[in-house]
């Protein structure tokens, strides 16, 4: 009788809670580290598409992204001479490619690399 009542029980033991506790604490911390290079990298995108629909020439687009730079708090990765800007077709391409070393905790980093057009 003991046997069955036992067997019938669900639940979870401390061992599996602690597991997923720390499961799920790890992928939060590295999601709260990595969403604001991740912000960062959709706002120099925004920038580029807007500064090369405004510029023709080189130092035009380059100027055009440090003043939209200091408008963006949140750009801190990329300067206007880090910009590979080349016309295709009388069309003004501008891509732009950097790395971002994020610390998890010490001494763990994660990097990731960004790239765009």
């Amino acid at each position: 009788m003991s046997f069955q009542s036992l067997r019938r029980q669900r639940g979870v033991t401390l061992i599996g809670l602690l597991f997923w506790a720390i499961v799920i604490g790890f992928i939060a911390l590295v999601g709260m580290r990595v969403f604001p290079t991740l912000n960062e990298f959709w706002t120099i995108q925004r920038t580029i598409n807007k500064v090369a629909k405004e510029g023709n020439t080189v130092p035009e687009i380059r100027a055009a992204f440090e003043r939209q730079k200091q408008i963006e708090y949140s750009i801190n990765s990329l300067n206007g001479s880090d910009l590979d800007i080349t016309k295709v077709n009388d069309k003004v391409v501008v891509s732009f490619a950097y790395d971002k070393e994020v610390e998890l905790f010490p001494p763990v980093f994660l990097l990731i690399k960004y790239s765009g057009k």
